[in-house]
Order: C-alpha cells, then structure tokens, then sequence
C-alpha cells in the first residue's frame, strides 16, 4: 500500500509539473499570436511587397555599424520573439560565424512571423528587403508560407529534462525495492 502511494505521489507531481509547463507555453503562445495580428484595411498593407512581386526575404546590410547591427540583432531575438535557434552554436545557419549572417537570419524569421511588410523588415535601417532566396547549404531561411504548422510543443529545456530524467530514477528505485 505503501508503494501505492509512493507512485500516486510522483505521478501526481509529474502531472502538476507537465500542467504548469504546458500553461505557461500557451501564455507565451498566445501573446505571440495577439501581438502578430495584423490590422485589417481596405487595401494592402503598404510595403507589402510578398504577395504583390512574389517571395521577398529580410537581410541585413553590409556596412552598417556593428553596434546597431548587434542592436538589432538584440531585439529580433529577444522582444521581437524571432526564431534564433538555427543561428545559435551547433545549428544549421551558425557558420558562416558573423554579425551580418546571425543577423540577416533573425531579421528574415521576424519578417516572415509579422507580415512580410517593409515596416517588419526595418531594425532601424540595418535592413533591406531582397526577391534573392539567401539560404545556402543546409540553413534555409523561411519564405512566406514556409514557417510550418502553429501547433504547440513541449519546451524540452534542461530544467525539463532533467525533471524528467530525476522522475524517472526515482521511478525505478521505487519499482526494485
């Protein structure tokens, strides 16, 4: 009986864990999803320029100052919410090792999140619209239509993880004794 209870406990604090974890997924989700609606007008967005001249990309400019750059960089990744993972060490779109590549990366996946308007494709000057595909070997940069389905995954950060791996120890030294 004693063991009984034992499991009732981990499982009910797994499932605690796994409701606190998928809550503040949705929170974040759904304040990503209001802060990209777009405002409904009478006519097309000005700047917009992906549906009227076919696929535009977001890329940084060469030979802007490596401060506002970084800046940008900065903000796209951070408050802009945009994709950076590809451009971090290990992924896809890391090398080439340089501002203007990390940038150009996380300019495109904001813009590609928000519009595809000029407006989502400023970082304060440091940015340009282009119809040039810049992806290159394995790094694909997103084109509009392209940033897959909206659904929601668990976030398997190391805190997760390791929860998840102490959960399951406990588990199985509980199961042998």
């Amino acid at each position: 009986m004693r063991k009984k209870v034992w499991l009732l406990q981990c499982l009910i604090m797994m499932q605690c864990y796994l409701v606190f974890t998928v809550s503040a997924l949705e929170v974040v989700t759904q304040e990503k999803a209001d802060a990209s609606i777009p405002i409904v007008t009478p006519s097309p967005p000005e700047g917009n320029t992906t549906f009227l001249d076919g696929t535009t990309w977001c890329v940084a400019l060469a030979g802007v100052p490596q401060d506002d750059l970084q800046d940008a960089l900065d903000w796209a990744c951070g408050l802009g919410m945009a994709d950076c993972g590809p451009v971090q060490p290990g992924g896809l779109c890391f090398d080439p090792d340089t501002l203007l590549s990390h940038a150009s990366y996380a300019f495109n996946s904001y813009y590609q999140q928000n519009g595809n308007s000029d407006i989502a494709c400023n970082f304060g000057g440091t940015a340009t619209v282009t119809r040039n595909n810049p992806s290159y070997g394995k790094c694909t940069y997103a084109a509009s239509g392209s940033l897959g389905s909206t659904a929601t995954s668990l976030p398997i950060d190391g805190w997760s993880f390791l929860f998840c791996k102490l959960m399951g120890v406990l588990l199985l030294l509980f199961l042998r004794s």
